[in-house]
């Protein structure tokens, strides 16, 4: 019995020296002249192979969140970055809806999101430095970031994915500090039609990117999901789309991020990873 306890502990104490590291970074964004924090998950394998190289996952976080709230709510992260090898980012948009204003040239996620955090991130971590090895999620708000980001920029992101995303928030022109953005729907309709994920995905031809969409049965974010996913098979986009049973709570977030780090890991594999 005393053999026994002492190998599990033994064993508990192998379990945590290979969980990931989990470390928060303050990376400065010149076009907001300003520091925004970010959650940054390296692997195991990241602290004892020193010459390895890791591809990266960029997780967004959705409205009224930060840059903790993924790490916080779904602390195995830290065991899913040596699960699938990769380094995983979360990083602060407040309530930007990951776009650029229109209205507000302070407000420039997508400038930063697209643009200065991958810079930093490779600059700064072991990572593998190209499109095809470089994937991005996120929920709600966040899911509507991840695909409005790796639309717009082909040349930065291979993948991406979405889960309870806001892919269409014309439907929800009081909600969530959209406006804020974007202006009052009826005063500048043509800042919500731009900016909305249903109509940014138009530029996609099939192959530019791996997508996975998912959303559960009971979210108020369920019909323009299926909206989406109806569009992208009228053009002959190649996508996967999940619909299970859940809402827009992180109980459903928390159950099915693994699923989108295992589609992520086929892609840096080589599944049918767009070239650019």
């Amino acid at each position: 019995m005393r053999f026994l306890f002492i190998l599990s502990l033994w064993l508990f104490g192998q379990g945590a020296a290979l969980a990931g590291r989990v470390d928060t970074v303050a990376v400065e964004s010149r076009a907001m002249h300003r520091p925004l924090k970010c959650v940054v998950i390296t692997p195991s394998q990241y602290q004892t192979a020193a010459s390895e190289r890791f591809p990266v996952v960029y997780l967004l976080h959705g409205y009224s969140g930060n840059h903790r709230d993924w790490i916080t709510k779904v602390p195995e992260l830290t065991t899913l970055v040596d699960r699938y090898g990769v380094i995983i980012v979360c990083p602060d948009g407040a309530n930007s809806w990951y776009i650029d204003s229109p209205l507000n040239p302070e407000l420039r996620y997508e400038t930063f999101m697209a643009g200065e955090l991958p810079t930093y991130i490779d600059s700064h971590y072991r990572t593998l430095a190209d499109r095809q090895h470089r994937a991005i999620t996120g929920l709600s708000m966040g899911g509507h970031g991840a695909l409005y980001l790796a639309t717009r920029h082909r040349d930065r992101f291979a993948q991406a994915g979405s889960l309870s995303g806001g892919v269409d928030i014309r439907p929800f022109p009081n909600n969530w500090n959209i406006k804020e953005s974007l202006g009052e729907m009826a005063t500048h309709p043509d800042n919500w039609e731009r900016n909305t994920v249903i109509n940014v995905t138009d530029s996609l031809k099939n192959g530019d990117l791996r997508l996975m969409v998912e959303c559960g049965t009971a979210d108020f974010f369920y019909e323009v999901n299926q909206k989406l996913h109806q569009k992208l098979l009228q053009r002959g986009i190649a996508h996967d789309y999940i619909e299970r049973p859940g809402a827009h709570t992180w109980e459903y977030w928390h159950n099915n991020v693994e699923y989108q780090l295992l589609f992520f890991r086929k892609g840096f594999d080589g599944g049918s990873v767009a070239q650019k």
